[in-house]
């Protein structure tokens, strides 16, 4: 083997997830069926979760026509017993757990944080922080028991500053963050690295009434480093890198993907 070939097989080898299992939540669009699609391509065998059953095999499908080994668990992030589905039927279906992307979120309000209701507070927290932390909780005993695994948050740069109205949403966050660093420092010593991703304004469907505005849009780009809105494609990339051997010496990282914008 000469030596472009042997450097090209070592690069291969440090993004290859083959014998990998990645359970990831909100798969059925947007950024987490990004990075599904990534972790298929690059070898993972990847769970697909989102709430709604129907949406998960119409993407499960798709992928197993194009060779990816997937299975379509629906789960709804803010029911614990879902989650401990989840959980078993992945040890059931693939016999471990290797990388957890927690990426399902929601924000239910928008507007000034005193108009916020309890009950929309609750469900903020409930997805954003609470079930990323339960169901990195259930996913731990079994990436222990393999030695070590990768939790990854998709957080917001709306965690970094406060995003006009999204109060509690940048919020839940923030708080997402810190859980990052926290579960990093405490899961370190057990080969279990937990990072997160802090998107800037990437073009998906729970975005879609900031860029459908061209208006709204062109204020928002033009002061951008990047002068343009970010694609799935591009946080999938940094996805692949932070759970892959390429960033083996990388945990309790918050990384940002959005163009410049926090700078």
């Amino acid at each position: 083997m000469s030596t472009s070939e042997s450097s090209a097989v070592f690069a291969q080898n440090l993004f290859n997830l083959s014998g990998k299992v990645a359970i990831i939540t909100g798969a059925s669009k947007g950024i987490g069926e990004g990075i599904a699609r990534i972790y298929a391509a690059f070898g993972a065998q990847v769970v697909l979760s989102s709430r709604k059953q129907e949406d998960l095999d119409a993407l499960a499908d798709e992928m197993q026509q194009q060779g990816a080994d997937v299975a379509a668990i629906a789960a709804h992030t803010g029911d614990m017993n879902a989650l401990k589905n989840l959980v078993e039927k992945t040890i059931e279906r693939f016999g471990g757990i290797d990388i957890l992307v927690n990426n399902a979120a929601t924000n239910p309000v928008f507007g000034p944080s005193i108009d916020c209701p309890e009950s929309a507070f609750d469900k903020i927290m409930q997805v954003n922080v609470k079930a990323p932390f339960e169901l990195a909780k259930l996913c731990y005993p079994h990436m222990k028991l393999r030695g070590g695994g990768n939790v990854l948050n998709i957080s917001s740069i709306a965690a970094l500053t406060p995003d006009p109205g999204l109060g509690m949403y940048s919020v839940s966050k923030a708080a997402l963050n810190m859980l990052t660093k926290v579960l990093a420092k405490e899961w370190g010593a057990d080969g279990i690295r937990v990072n997160a991703i802090c998107p800037g304004l990437i073009k998906t469907k729970f975005s879609e009434a900031l860029w459908n505005n061209e208006q709204v849009l062109a204020r928002f780009t033009k002061h951008l480093p990047i002068a343009r809105m970010g694609t799935v494609d591009e946080i999938a990339g940094l996805a692949l890198f932070l759970v892959s051997t390429a960033s083996g010496y990388c945990t309790g990282g918050i990384y940002t993907a959005d163009g410049g914008t926090t700078i």
